[in-house]
């Protein structure tokens, strides 16, 4: 217990970056994620043409890999990044991939008889997605959501590849200067602890939501 009360400190420091890198992932992504959403639902077959690329390219590369990309690749052509700043460009391309897909399928799954019926009362395309489609896509996109936050929060261990002092590579520098296994221990209850409490918030939202939606 002496040696966890000795290495918490220094692991904390570690917990701040992945945590700094997880929010914001998540306060660009998500916005991203849903602007190129509309933008694969357009009419516009270039703008169309060009998210379904973009969503192909970063869903079928390796997360590590873009990482290196926008970190070592990016310098030879003159753009220099920090690793932090590589590391949130690389999470925030990526992730917004997902929920592009994630909010593409939630705004398909709504029947179109209600965007005709929302144009029948005069509602402009604003006001359709803001009254009627969007509430009702968050509570289908809830689940998805809750499970790309949740592998995201896994996925910060990834910044380890750019030397970053993030909880892994704090871990093991911990490891490697003891000989002792207790850090990786500690690692793992900080992803259990913060894998359940991302779980209980978006459970208890999803219960309200509904709630409200019955009512």
């Amino acid at each position: 217990m002496d040696y966890v009360i000795y290495i918490i400190p220094q692991m904390i420091a570690g917990i701040g970056v992945s945590l700094n890198i997880f929010v914001l992932t998540l306060l660009f992504a998500i916005p991203l994620g849903f602007l190129m959403a509309l933008g694969r639902l357009s009419k516009i077959q270039p703008i169309r043409k060009a998210v379904e690329f973009y969503v192909w390219l970063m869903r079928g590369t390796p997360l590590m890999l873009q990482l290196f990309f926008f970190y070592f690749a990016l310098p030879a052509v003159g753009i220099l990044l920090s690793d932090f700043n590589a590391a949130i460009v690389a999470f925030v391309f990526n992730y917004s991939a997902y929920f592009c897909e994630i909010f593409r399928s939630g705004i398909g799954a709504i029947p179109k008889g209600q965007y005709e019926a929302a144009h029948t009362l005069g509602m402009s395309y604003t006001q359709t997605m803001r009254r009627i489609i969007l509430p009702q896509v968050v509570r289908i996109v809830l689940p998805p959501v809750s499970n790309e936050t949740i592998t995201l929060v896994k996925d910060t261990s990834l910044v380890y590849v750019l030397a970053m002092n993030d909880l892994m590579r704090t871990t093991r520098n911990l490891v490697q200067r003891d000989f002792n296994m207790t850090p990786f221990l500690v690692a793992a209850a900080f992803y259990l602890f913060a894998t359940f409490i991302l779980t209980e918030i978006f459970n208890r939202i999803e219960k309200k939501y509904s709630k409200h939606v019955q009512q």
